[in-house]
């Protein structure tokens, strides 16, 4: 799947509005993920496979891990 910039942009928003609470774990944020019907089975995967294990202290730590 291809990370183009209005997939980029959602991600963004997701991991900057969508999640409930900093700090979180990979698990805490693909569950938020997969919570979301505007995400798509292939969205949701590729965020699953490409966010490293550990815990973010907030959206910018995850973004930079996603490089986005």
């Amino acid at each position: 799947m291809e990370l183009t910039p209005e997939l980029k942009a959602k991600y963004d928003e997701h991991v900057g509005t969508h999640v409930d609470r900093y700090p979180a774990d990979c698990n805490d944020l693909v569950t938020a993920c997969n919570n979301l019907s505007e995400f798509t089975h292939d969205e949701k995967e590729w965020f699953s496979k490409n966010l490293p294990h550990g815990t973010f202290e907030n959206a910018r730590e995850v973004k930079t891990a996603l490089r986005l």
